[in-house]
């Protein structure tokens, strides 16, 4: 059951969730914001973090009060990947326990990137410092990317003998291309913010100190736009790749009639002849 979700009453309160504060929820003005936080072990993933993950990701899909989620890292950095030394207690036990254990961690990161893909409202990451192994997956996940100048990435999975998960082999591909995911992939090397940008990984780069700001802008002017078309947009995209152009074409025929009956649609063809900026409600 998932617990504190409520807009916070102060602005620099956070509010924990159960008795685990692995990750932080705040919701404020129509902007959830969800904070990996286990600085200590840079964010790194394990079963508690998974879990609080899947509930969170759960609750946020279906809140039609928020219109738009920020993904960030508590501390220095964004995510560095799972927890290894988690991983590395597992080897101790059976091999089809230690298999069970695995599955079941993923099994809950699975379901969190496909409602993170799913859920129709924009869902900005923020990143900085280290977006490595599933922090790189989970960020791929999200619809746009700003990172910190200093934020460094890496798949980093082969480093470990094994190989991505978190949806990587799916968003990478269709981000920046079968060649630059299959270097991303195999070698797992870090590179800098300016090289995930220009091969289209994130959407842009902004000083370490603006970048909350340049996070809270960007949030609040999604929050504030008509969200049923931005979330039929993101199904029409995310599903493009699956679908011929015929089938496209009456699938985006087919969202534009069904948004006309909308509010936000009446609201923005009335704005624009009045010229006049639009106010709108998200439905």
């Amino acid at each position: 059951m998932l617990q504190c979700i409520t807009p916070r009453a102060d602005p620099d309160e956070e509010y924990p969730l159960n008795d685990n504060d692995s990750i932080l929820l705040v919701i404020d003005d129509s902007i959830a914001t969800v904070t990996l936080n286990r600085p200590q072990a840079l964010n790194a993933l394990g079963p508690a973090m998974s879990q609080k993950l899947r509930e969170i990701t759960e609750y946020l899909e279906t809140d039609q009060a928020v219109r738009a989620v920020v993904l960030r890292g508590a501390g220095e950095h964004f995510m560095a990947g799972g927890d290894i030394k988690w991983f590395q207690a597992q080897l101790g036990n059976a091999p089809e326990t230690c298999r069970h254990s695995l599955e079941r961690i993923i099994g809950e990161v699975n379901a969190s990137v496909i409602r993170l893909r799913r859920m129709a409202k924009p869902v900005i990451a923020s990143v900085h410092g280290a977006v490595v192994g599933f922090g790189l997956s989970l960020m791929s996940a999200c619809d746009l990317a700003i990172a910190a100048d200093n934020a460094y990435f890496s798949l980093a999975y082969t480093r470990i003998g094994a190989t991505p998960d978190g949806g990587a082999t799916y968003a990478l591909p269709r981000s920046v291309g079968v060649k630059h995911a299959m270097e991303i992939a195999l070698f797992g090397d870090q590179f800098d913010a300016r090289r995930a940008l220009e091969i289209g990984l994130i959407n842009r780069i902004v000083p370490l100190a603006e970048l909350a700001e340049e996070t809270r802008l960007v949030a609040a002017r999604l929050a504030a736009g008509p969200t049923a078309a931005y979330g039929r947009t993101k199904r029409l995209i995310n599903q493009s790749f699956d679908h011929s152009l015929t089938e496209q074409l009456l699938a985006e025929q087919d969202s534009f009639a069904d948004i006309t009956v909308t509010r936000d649609y009446a609201e923005g063809i009335n704005a624009f002849i009045t010229k006049r900026k639009p106010k709108f409600i998200g439905s």
